[in-house]
């Protein structure tokens, strides 16, 4: 089964830890999976997400991309259409 929830980062990013810990939170709270990938392990994510670092992906899609909103990615996790993938 895959993560519901990937955030993609790198190592060293100070806003990255900052959504890791929204992510691993609003995740251990709603009972969904995720994972985080990192930019500098696969070219094609550097070319794609380099400059909007950490990008966090619901379903495989865009969500957010460099602060994490708790509200909407909660949102997002239970169904919100309106708050999905804004």
């Amino acid at each position: 089964m895959s993560a519901r929830v990937t955030l993609i980062g790198k190592p060293g990013c100070h806003l990255c830890d900052d959504a890791r810990v929204v992510v691993e939170r609003v995740c251990r709270e709603s009972g969904e999976t995720w994972s985080e990938v990192s930019i500098e392990d696969d070219p094609a994510l550097f070319d794609e997400h380099w400059d909007r670092i950490p990008v966090v992906l619901v379903d495989g899609r865009p969500h957010d991309f460099w602060r994490v909103d708790p509200v909407r990615l909660r949102a997002a996790l239970s169904g919100s259409p309106e708050e999905m993938h804004r």
